[in-house]
């Protein structure tokens, strides 16, 4: 039999329970229960200590990685992955603004008073089938509003974080902010830059992947968390002047937000929201990834966004380029990314249209029509004598331009073509640094 995440995490509160001691599911796995959705994780909150839940577990089932905290992993079989099981504890003190100095242990109601917002701080008891809620949670999901456990200022002060963790619950359930967090995280903005960039960009992530991304941009814009976050585009869309609605390139981009669906990674997303501030950059794309660097995107997600940016332009003006040079681009493995990025574009800015579905249209057949394997490799041409630097590259472009424009079709016919083409950059070599015996000779002599 295959054990749920679910199943396992009933029975990791069993097993405490049989122990003697208090355990229940904690955190966002009962506010999505209670609201109907499918929780992504379970977390569990327990009277024991980190010490007694590795006894109860065994010490080859536990990862004690966040045992100063209270926080155990308790790994399961293969089908229900880990659950994290900390011990139910009260915040001492936070002197950074991001994690506690020290913890006590505590109830389960102190627990819950600990927590960042009402309906993150619900316990569910799924032996019983009930929720112990010592904070107001359940009313605040029937009245759809995301609302801080206790005073608001003293819950940003503790974790910083929490100011965006607040603007995307609110984003992503479509409830209303409570106003005295809203006035809260109004007054703490510019404090964010306390976090880690990493913790940031990780929320921002979130909220960009999320079909809600415009209702999350409003609210972050509103509350001058966005334009603490990416101060690079404050020109480009005066997000101080606060115009209600939008104008401009902002109200462009919050359009353009509505008309992309769910994404995994939300870079489609970040590329859309700064493309102004690269337009005013002077399209560099030095720029990108300076910008990459100081939000700390991996390899991959600074590639793609590289990628959009500076080949949107020439989908959206494709049936106006040699389609070689569109079909180049277009043959890479994130393709309908960025037809989709163009066509967003061209929607709102009603330029490009048709170029998209040319696009979309030549490449609607089976791959190998369009974009043929190469017919020759850098090393063939090594093979024929052509020395290794940039002119490899330059012949392999040529001979790819000549292929995908049909007038190259045979393996034979694109060495021929190579052949010519090194005898081409080896005349313009000595063109450009002078006849190499002749240059060499001198050093010869002196030997």
């Amino acid at each position: 039999m295959v054990l749920t995440p679910r199943a396992f995490a009933t029975d990791v509160v069993s097993r405490l329970r049989r122990a003697g001691f208090e355990a229940y599911w904690a955190g966002g796995c009962v506010r999505d229960e209670q609201m109907g959705l499918e929780p992504k994780d379970f977390d569990v909150a327990t009277s024991a200590r980190p010490e007694e839940v590795r006894e109860v577990f065994g010490a080859s089932r536990t990862l004690p990685i966040g045992a100063a905290f209270g926080v155990v992993i308790v790994m399961g079989p293969k089908s229900a992955g880990a659950i994290e099981v900390a011990t139910f504890r009260r915040d001492l003190s936070y002197s950074d603004g991001r994690r506690p100095d020290a913890v006590a242990y505590c109830s389960a109601a102190e627990d819950a008073a600990r927590r960042d917002f009402t309906i993150n701080g619900l316990f569910f008891d799924p032996l019983a089938g009930r929720v112990l809620d010592y904070v107001g949670g359940i009313d605040d999901i029937r009245r759809q509003i995301i609302r801080a456990i206790g005073d608001p200022h003293e819950r940003i002060a503790e974790d910083k974080l929490r100011m965006l963790r607040g603007v995307r619950f609110t984003s992503r359930f479509e409830f209303s902010l409570d106003p005295a967090c809203f006035d809260a995280i109004r007054a703490h903005a510019r404090e964010i830059g306390q976090v880690s960039i990493e913790r940031i960009v990780g929320e921002l992530r979130q909220m960009l992947a999320h079909r809600h991304r415009s209702r999350a941009a409003r609210l972050l814009v509103a509350c001058g968390l966005l334009q603490e976050v990416l101060p690079e585009c404050r020109a480009d869309y005066d997000w101080e002047a606060g115009d209600e609605p939008p104008r401009g390139a902002w109200d462009r981009t919050l359009r353009m937000f509505d008309r992309l669906g769910q994404q995994p990674d939300g870079i489609t997303a970040l590329a859309l929201l700064i493309r102004p501030w690269y337009d005013s950059a002077g399209r560099d794309p030095a720029s990108i990834g300076e910008l990459a660097r100081r939000l700390r995107l991996s390899t991959i997600e600074s590639t793609r966004l590289s990628h959009l940016l500076t080949r949107e332009p020439l989908v959206r003006t494709a049936r106006g380029a040699p389609w070689p040079v569109v079909q180049r681009v277009l043959a890479r493995p994130d393709r309908d990314r960025l037809l989709e990025c163009a066509r967003i574009i061209a929607e709102v800015e009603d330029t490009g249209r048709d170029d998209v579905a040319f696009c979309r249209t030549k490449t609607s057949g089976p791959e190998t029509e369009w974009n043929p394997p190469p017919l020759v490799s850098g090393n063939d041409l090594k093979s024929l004598g052509i020395r290794p630097g940039p002119a490899i590259g330059r012949i392999l472009d040529a001979i790819r331009d000549a292929q995908l424009d049909g007038r190259l079709a045979t393996r034979d016919g694109a060495l021929a073509f190579a052949r010519e083409q090194g005898r081409s950059e080896s005349c313009g070599h000595d063109r450009r640094t002078g006849n190499s015996d002749t240059r060499l000779g001198p050093k010869a002599a002196d030997g």
